[in-house]
Formats: C-alpha cells, sequence, structure tokens
C-alpha cells in the first residue's frame, strides 16, 4: 500500500480509503465488518464516514453506518491504526438537528458529538463539512447561479473558528470541506492564512472518467495550496464498471435500488460509458479497475475512496492500486474525454 500526506498536518493516509456509506442500508454490519478487516488486513488505514450515512438518507438509518464503525473499533481494538474521517451534514434533511441546519456552533458542536458518541471514540483524525450552506453549484449542477437573496448562512469564517476550537479541545485533528467550489476552497484557505485558524487538509468531491471538473477549477489549488483531493465517486455509483450498460438492472445495484442515484445514466453518459468499457476491454483490462487506475494516476488526488457492497468487488477495486495505465491508453481515455466531455458533472 502506498500513503500520501493529508494536506500538511503530518498525517500518512493510505492511497485507497475506504467508503462506507452501504453500510446499514445495502450492507449488513457482519458485511462491514468483513469489508473492515480486509482493508486493514490489505494496509488501508484511512476510513470515510459521515453523519449522514447510510445512503440514501433516511431518518430510520441516520447515524447507523457511524455506529456499525463504533462497533468494529470496539470489539477489534482498532481506533489507533485507522484514520478515521467524518462529515457534518449541511441543510436539506429536515430529520436532522430540527431541519435548521447551519454550520454554525451550535450545529457544528452537535453534530461532532453525536458522531463521536456513534463512533465511541473521542477524536476524529478529518472532520469535513459534507456541502456548502450557501446555494452554489454541487450536486451535479455545473454552472453557478448567483441568488443575491442567499444571505442566511453562517460566514466561513464562524465555521472555520468553531472547527479550530474542535481542534484545540482535541476533538479533531484536522479539518476539510467537501463538495466545494474554487471560491469556497480558497477563501478558507484565505481565512486561515489571515487568522492562523486551521487550514483546509483535504477535498473530497467526485472524480471519475465521467465527472473530471475538478481538474478545472481545483485541481492547481490541490497542487499548489497542499490540499490534495479525496475522489468520491471514482466509479461513478458503479456504472464505470459496465454493469449497467444495455439496459441492464444487477437486482443489488445501487442504481437499480435507487431511483435518485441515476444521474450517471443519462444518454451522454451510457455513450462516453461505452466508449471507456470497450477501451478498456481492448486494452487487456478490467472496466472498473482502469477506472480506479485513472483516478490513481492523477497527481493532485491524495486518496481514492472506493466502496463496495461485496468482498469480492472490494478486492478488485484496491488491486487497481497495483495497475499502470500505459500512455496509449491515457491518450485514448483523454480523447474520449474531448469528445464527451464531463457528461455527468
Amino acid at each position: 500500500m502506498d500513503f500520501a500526506k493529508l494536506g500538511r498536518t503530518g498525517i500518512d493516509v493510505s492511497k485507497v480509503c475506504l467508503g462506507t456509506m452501504t453500510w446499514g442500508e445495502q450492507n449488513t454490519q457482519a458485511q462491514a465488518f468483513e469489508q473492515m478487516d480486509m482493508a486493514l488486513d490489505r494496509g488501508i488505514n484511512f476510513f470515510d464516514t459521515a453523519e449522514l450515512y447510510s445512503i440514501p438518507p433516511r431518518a430510520e438509518t441516520y447515524g447507523a453506518t457511524e455506529t456499525i464503525i463504533g462497533n468494529w473499533m470496539g470489539e477489534r481494538r482498532a481506533r489507533d491504526k485507522i484514520v478515521l474521517a467524518s462529515k457534518a451534514a449541511g441543510p436539506g434533511l429536515n430529520y436532522m438537528r430540527d431541519g435548521n441546519m447551519k454550520f454554525d456552533r451550535k450545529n457544528l458542536e452537535l453534530a461532532l458529538d453525536a458522531s463521536l458518541k456513534r463512533l465511541k471514540t473521542d477524536y476524529l483524525d478529518l472532520y469535513y463539512l459534507h456541502w456548502p450552506v450557501r446555494k452554489t453549484n454541487y450536486f451535479g449542477h455545473l454552472g453557478y447561479e448567483h441568488d443575491p437573496a442567499d444571505t442566511d448562512w453562517a460566514p466561513l469564517e464562524e465555521s472555520l473558528g468553531v472547527l479550530g476550537d474542535m481542534v484545540k479541545a482535541g476533538k479533531i485533528r484536522s479539518v476539510g470541506v467537501s463538495n466545494e467550489t474554487p471560491w469556497g476552497v480558497m477563501k478558507f484557505l484565505e481565512i486561515a492564512e489571515r487568522t492562523g485558524l486551521p487550514r483546509i487538509a483535504g477535498v473530497q468531491n467526485p472524480y471519475n472518467l465521467l465527472n473530471r471538473i475538478y481538474e478545472i477549477g481545483i485541481a492547481e489549488i490541490s497542487m499548489r495550496e497542499d490540499c490534495g483531493l479525496l475522489a468520491y465517486s471514482p466509479l461513478g455509483f458503479g456504472s464505470l464498471s459496465g454493469k449497467y450498460l444495455n439496459g441492464a438492472e444487477p437486482k443489488d445495484g445501487r442504481m437499480t435500488l435507487f431511483e435518485s442515484y441515476r444521474r450517471y445514466m443519462k444518454p451522454q453518459s451510457i455513450k462516453a460509458t461505452e466508449r471507456y468499457v470497450q477501451l478498456a476491454n481492448d486494452s487487456g483490462l478490467d472496466p472498473a479497475q482502469m477506472a480506479l487506475a485513472f483516478v490513481n494516476a492523477q497527481p493532485f488526488v491524495t486518496s481514492n475512496i472506493i466502496g463496495a457492497t461485496t468482498l469480492e468487488q472490494l478486492k478488485s477495486n484496491i488491486d487497481a492500486l497495483d495497475i499502470k495505465l500505459s500512455d496509449d491508453v491515457m491518450t485514448a481515455i483523454n480523447e474520449i474525454q474531448n469528445e464527451i466531455p464531463n457528461p455527468a458533472p
């Protein structure tokens, strides 16, 4: 297993991070335990979760994933073996904190304390703001549309100040942002530089062959400011494995089970996926492993967050670390991107 520094924190994280959002919905606790055991055995020390999980978000499963991880760490006595990350959810879910969710002191403290309780730990190594409270372009929205009436959100300096107090209290070791824009990342960095508050250690945004918009505005920030990408959805909800092509609907597939997770199944995305799968087959590669190897190869990526519902999938995803794509394959990938750019932003 290869490792990288998490921003400027000095924390070493594995180049593969174990994603956990299916646990408590598509996966049982026993299956989650098997995944964590395998990951740890294969050298993965970086686990990612969120108070929101499991996915899709429901009041009945709110916090279920963190509870499962807490149970595993307790049984395995493994807290000191992993770098553990979680996230505070933003607005939009009325069953969490009375639905009035801002990144102010009250909400962030409530969110963190509840996560720590479920995880049965007294600290997190990395704590993210899960998505911006302000109205901006994320979760599938490519272009930014300004709303001058959008003022009901905690200033970023206030949010970072609360996180800084959490660092001082020993409850978190570092801070990150998720689903952020270039403006948001740079603003947090500017505030940290000016005030001495914690720097952003990483950005958890989507990145895959069907969505490379991170390269446009934030990749340069990641390289120049030492706040690398923690890439999520590297397989586009599994679509880049090719298992949904030709109208297939595998019974346990996320996009089969949950209609709201089909944004990687639009016509242009399917067209691009067909091209990528054909390229992999022609090159003697597994399509999913080729997609993961592409993400792994990017210099601005600190860690690639992989998820799986079976041990076979998890093993294959981890094994993708050993694959180095040839110049010819990388050229062909870029040609497809140029012809069908970012069909699923």
